[in-house]
């Protein structure tokens, strides 16, 4: 996908930190393909909406394949 939205079940949100920069690591799967394998995204804080944790659903936005943003569904980019 060059550029989009996609909506995701969000399964664990691990925090990490290289070299002092807190990221995190986002696993999740396509809502609609609730059978495929687990990805893992990898973005900073500010890419990720507030109060998002694990089982929930999310809108996870792409630019030439790779998450930008996790947000609620519904919330402005």
């Amino acid at each position: 996908m060059l550029k989009g939205s996609r909506l995701a079940l969000l399964h664990r949100l691990q925090p990490i930190s290289i070299h002092g920069q807190l990221s995190y690591d986002v696993h999740y799967t396509f809502a609609d393909e609730p059978d495929s394998q687990a990805r893992v995204a990898r973005v900073g804080p500010e890419a990720l909406h507030p109060g998002l944790e694990a089982g929930d659903r999310a809108e996870l936005d792409f630019l030439v394949g790779v998450v930008t943003a996790v947000r609620r569904p519904g919330s402005p980019t």
